[in-house]
């Protein structure tokens, strides 16, 4: 009788540690889980924001290009620039219209229609910037028109502009 006491505490015991082996490794598989679903956010989030950055490059260089062909169909000498972003939409100085941009870029880094401006005395539009204080991931291995980005601890250093050496003052403007 003793035998069989013996056996069938066994067989009461023997679900009882399993499930608790069970429950060990279920919370391992779960810690193990976090820890990769974590760094799988980790490096979406890099992706994400280097695809702003090159973004922000391409509107930047649609900006520089823009204020660039608007001082270039001046019909002054010294090249007359845009006052405000709206002049890049629609340019009424010529019986044509003349376009430059199709639309006011959006800031893909601060998701705002609101750009920093570089102004000049007297209050033409030099170059744009982004208004973000965020650090930028890229820092080296811009094209020969951005070359003055390197190194720049933020992206509202990133001024894209079109400016002749012969424009003297300029000052940045935040809106």
């Amino acid at each position: 009788m003793d035998k069989n006491c013996a056996s069938r505490k066994k067989r009461l015991q023997t679900p009882f540690t399993a499930a608790g082996f069970t429950y060990i490794a279920l919370l391992i598989v779960i810690a193990v889980i976090g820890v990769v679903l974590a760094s799988t956010g980790e490096v979406w989030y890099m992706a994400a924001k280097r695809e702003k950055e090159r973004e922000l490059l391409f509107v930047g260089d649609q900006f520089r290009r823009a204020i660039k062909q608007y001082a270039m169909h001046s019909q002054s000498a010294s090249g007359r620039y845009p006052m405000s972003l709206e002049d890049l939409l629609k340019d009424e100085r010529y019986p044509n219209t003349q376009r430059y941009l199709r639309k006011i870029y959006i800031d893909p880094i601060t998701g705002s229609s609101q750009w920093g401006l570089l102004k000049g005395l007297n209050g033409e539009i030099f170059g744009v910037y982004s208004l973000s204080e965020d650090e930028p991931v890229k820092k080296r291995n811009f094209s020969f028109a951005d070359a003055s980005f390197e190194d720049k601890q933020k992206y509202a250093d990133w001024v894209f502009m079109s400016l002749p050496a012969r424009h003297g003052a300029m000052q940045p403007i935040k809106p």
